[in-house]
């Protein structure tokens, strides 16, 4: 096992610090120039489009889909994700998750236009994502199973691994810390993949129901903790913004590595938690039923800044202002000791209680993006999901035992081969996206409500438009 950590954790060295790293930040500095700076010019306009009302009841709504995403997005990335990032790479880790989530939000932007452009319809529901534009638009089916496979491998089998050993790690503190023997853990992963498979099982709609009342609550909640916890420490904070950023460009210490480390820290923990340009919310954006793509790109939008620059930031300010020594401590202990240290010992409970949520959330989230990509490698819409949903149960199950460390390098190095797939097809793609929002903005310009016609910018191969 030490062996196959230290391989894949090689790899995962690799991937980001030579590839993704500096990729990730081009493509989002290219995509906000080609969109002209959407993120910021049609924020407001994201906001607005997410409580459009859905004609066909049937179908997912525009806010479903985005709390479908957002229930992925919003996972123990945003809380014991950033307490490593913090603890690996100092607080300068904090700024680059920033940085990284603005740029990125534009990418989120073109991968769930493209979605919605290429979506199919299946019934009353709709399904899409990179696969089906990267077969659709660029003729390459085989690209596209192979993006399904990695996807389904990254969020069935390795996302959802991490989300139920953070879910164990979390409960450790009620045991001393350290379970005394693994048939805890196993019975914790029992129940836990019990509670999944009755969520799945019951299908997408009933996904979509039970993540459009848990996201908003649990997310309220604890952006609340850590408001109290700001307003509490507000005579530090001057001075610890001023720390993040002077961590991040610390040039003194760049010769050390500190600085290479928290940008590296920074954008892997980003990128895991806002999953921008990664490919797996446009499967969630494809869903929406809307008058034109560009509405759901712009609402995926939203959807990353409420992940990094508002949970994300609410669990970095939770650990900073505590004044908790966060080079002793990582991952769910870290979070525990800052807020227990602010607000007493019901604060672990608390913490120990978000992330069940977060991270239970985040499993039915990212098991709706798989089944689309198995239902995309099988091309016919009838096919059983049966055996599919077992197998997912048992890696929840498998991962309330597995290593750490291990669970977190499987799933970086997963996400690293998503994301290279998907930004190789929305660089080639991002043309179309483009043409999308002129179209959009355009109607808006006219004082119209966008209603969006494949043939009227001379786009091909639609099914739905």
């Amino acid at each position: 096992m030490e062996l196959l950590n230290s391989i894949i954790g090689t790899i995962n060295d690799y991937m980001y610090g030579y590839i993704l790293v500096g990729l990730l930040v081009v493509v989002g500095i290219y995509f906000t120039l080609r969109t002209g700076f959407v993120q910021f010019r049609l924020f407001p306009d994201g906001l607005k489009q997410i409580m459009e009302k859905n004609e066909n009841k049937s179908a997912m709504s525009s806010f479903q889909a985005l709390m479908i995403s957002t229930a992925s997005r919003v996972g123990i990335g945003n809380i014991a994700g950033v307490a490593t990032a913090i603890s690996a790479g100092g607080p300068g880790a904090v700024f680059w998750m920033w940085l990284i989530a603005v740029l990125g939000s534009a990418s989120a932007f073109v991968e769930s236009t493209l979605a919605q452009v290429y979506k199919v319809k299946h019934g009353e529901e709709f399904r899409g994502g990179p696969s089906y534009y990267i077969q659709k638009a660029l003729g390459q089916r085989w690209l596209g199973i192979i993006f399904s496979i990695s996807l389904i491998a990254c969020f069935a089998y390795g996302f959802n691994t991490l989300q139920a050993n953070n879910i164990v790690s979390a409960l450790s503190y009620y045991f001393g810390g350290e379970y005394p023997s693994i048939a805890i853990p196993a019975m914790i992963g029992l129940v836990l993949a019990g509670f999944t498979g009755y969520i799945i099982f019951k299908g997408q709609k009933y996904i979509a129901f039970i993540s459009s009342i848990l996201v908003p609550v649990m997310a309220l909640f604890y952006m609340a903790l850590g408001f109290y916890i700001i307003v509490k420490n507000i005579g530090i904070l001057p001075a610890t913004i001023a720390m993040i950023f002077k961590s991040a460009f610390d040039f003194e210490s760049f010769s050390g590595g500190l600085m290479g480390s928290a940008i590296l820290w920074g954008i892997k923990r980003g990128l895991f938690s806002n999953e921008a340009g990664m490919g797996s919310a446009p499967n969630a954006a494809a869903a929406a039923q809307v008058s034109h793509p560009a509405k759901q790109g712009l609402v995926q939008m939203i959807s990353v800044f409420i992940d990094t620059l508002l949970i994300c930031s609410t669990s970095a300010f939770i650990i900073l202002l505590s004044g908790v020594d966060y080079t002793a401590l990582k991952a769910m202990p870290l979070v525990q000791q800052a807020v227990s240290s602010q607000v007493g010992e019901w604060g672990i409970t608390f913490i120990t209680i978000s992330v069940f949520l977060f991270a239970f959330s985040s499993i039915i989230g990212n098991y709706y993006y798989t089944e689309s990509n198995v239902m995309f490698i099988q091309n016919r819409p009838d096919g059983s999901l049966t055996i599919f949903r077992i197998t997912c149960i048992i890696a929840v199950f498998l991962g309330s035992i597995a290593g750490y460390d291990l669970a977190w390098n499987i799933a970086d190095v997963l996400m690293g081969v998503m994301a290279l797939i998907n930004i190789t097809a929305i660089l080639l793609l991002g043309n179309t996206a483009v043409l999308v929002l002129k179209d959009y903005s355009d109607q808006r310009k006219a004082g119209k409500d966008p209603v969006f016609s494949a043939k009227a910018v001379g786009i091909k191969n639609t099914d739905v438009w």
